[in-house]
This record gives structure tokens, sequence and C-alpha cells, in this order.
């Protein structure tokens, strides 16, 4: 399939994407929501892919959403469209996605880009990495998660600095407090990120799918439902081929064969 605003790859069992509207800075498009969307829906479904690594360029993961489509809209638009949950919509897309989806950002990664890459299972920054949530500065409010995901990254009193002035955090600062996973230099970031996306890949797939789903239960539901939720996950696993070989391979000193059963 070809894409408007996306470049699309496969390395070996790991999807990649790449946003890709430079004179814009990647600024999130409807098409390229729409493209994003597609493009993932395909990830999902074929079973040769077990993870995906979604970045931008060197200058910008994505600038945030596409103002000289938006600056019309009225209040009834977005309301009747559900944006952005919309079925069939590139968010929607992301935000269900079962498979592991690592963010690689490098440069500017504001308003709809910070959330998108917050939609995402994890990030790795490049050094030169910029995070923030500047939709005050232009008379309006995050609308992606960008209160929701990034206040359960930083903590309430940093969220509400950042959306509250738009201020930009570095990506030290943005790792000291827990946005990214780690910062690697910029011209080893979609490398780097390749090769933990790889890593993933060669699990069981049934065991990647059920730690995804138990790490985000944690925040949407109390400890006690989180940690029985965990425990049935767990016992889940003692019914898979995956975990037998697994644990045969540990006591043998051999490399585990995974068979995604």
């Amino acid at each position: 399939m070809s894409y408007e605003n996306i470049l699309v790859e496969t390395h070996g069992a790991v999807g990649l994407v790449r946003l890709n509207r430079p004179k814009a800075l990647n600024a999130l498009s409807n098409g390229l929501v729409q493209d994003l969307g597609k493009a993932l829906d395909a990830f999902e479904a074929d079973d040769a892919i077990g993870c995906v690594v979604l970045t931008g360029s060197d200058r910008a993961f994505a600038a945030g959403a596409d103002i000289t489509e938006m600056k019309d809209a009225g209040y009834i638009d977005l309301f009747l469209a559900d944006f952005p949950h919309a079925p069939g919509f590139g968010w929607r897309t992301l935000y269900t996605m079962r498979k592991p989806i690592i963010a690689a950002v490098a440069g500017f990664c504001l308003g709809g880009g910070c959330e998108m890459a917050m939609a995402c299972d994890f990030i790795i920054a490049a050094d030169n990495a910029k995070f923030g949530q500047p939709e005050i500065t232009l008379g309006t409010m995050p609308g992606a998660g960008g209160t929701q995901r990034l206040t359960r990254a930083v903590g309430k009193s940093k969220a509400m600095e950042l959306c509250l002035t738009g201020r930009l955090m570095d990506a030290a600062e943005a790792e000291r407090s827990g946005l990214v996973s780690r910062i690697v230099p910029v011209a080893d970031l979609v490398e780097d990120a390749l090769k933990t996306a790889a890593t993933i890949a060669k699990l069981s797939r049934p065991v990647v799918l059920s730690v995804k789903e138990s790490v985000n239960v944690a925040f949407s539901s109390t400890l006690q439902e989180g940690l029985r939720f965990e425990s049935r996950a767990f016992h889940a696993t003692f019914a898979t081929e995956d975990r037998k070989e697994g644990m045969t391979a540990f006591v043998e000193k051999r490399p585990p064969q995974f068979k995604n059963r």
C-alpha cells in the first residue's frame, strides 16, 4: 500500500512508520493521521510483525496539529467527528493497538505530536528532542491525551506547569521526569529503536500482548484490581507452549524457540 504522508518499512519482524511531511515539521494533518491508522492496522493484522516503531525526522517527530486545517473548525465539527476517537481514525487505532509500539522521538515533539508519542507504549528520545503541550498559547488546550497521559507520566505539578505555560522541556528533563525511557544520540535513534523492537518481536507474542495489557490496566484500575488482573494473566501463561519452552530452554541452557503458541 502506498501513502502520501508517511513512509512504511519492514525490518524482519519489526514494522517502521516514519511521519513524512518535512515542510510542515510533520504536523498532524487529517491525511497523515488516516495514513497512520491504515499502516498500523496493516501491521496489527500481519502475523510476521511483532513490534512497531513510530518515528519522524531528525528535526521533528511531529510539531503538533496542522493548524491550517484546524483554525476554521467549530465546536460542532469536532463534536460530530468525535475527534480524536472516531472509528477508522489513526488516533483510535493507536489507542487500541495490541502489539507494542515504540515512539522514537527526535527534534520537536509538541502538542498533538507529544500526545501521539505518549500514546505509544514507551518513548526512546534523541538527545535533541523537545517535548511540550503549547496549545494554551493558541487559545486552546490539549485534546488527544495531553492533560491525562502527561500527568500520569510526570506527575501533577510538572504536567500542570507545562500545560498552563506551554513551556518546552528537553530530553534530559523528560527522562528525569519519567516521560521517556532513555536518551540516545540522534544519529543512533532509529537503529536503537529498531534493535529494541526486534528484541521484543523475538519473544513469545501471547506473553508480550499480555504484558502490555497488564501494564495498561495499572492506569485504569485500583492496585488490588491490577494485582488480580496480573495474577490471572500470569496464570494464563502456563497454558501456552511458549512458557513451557522458555523454562525448559532455561534449564537446558539453550536459547528458547518460541512458536507464539
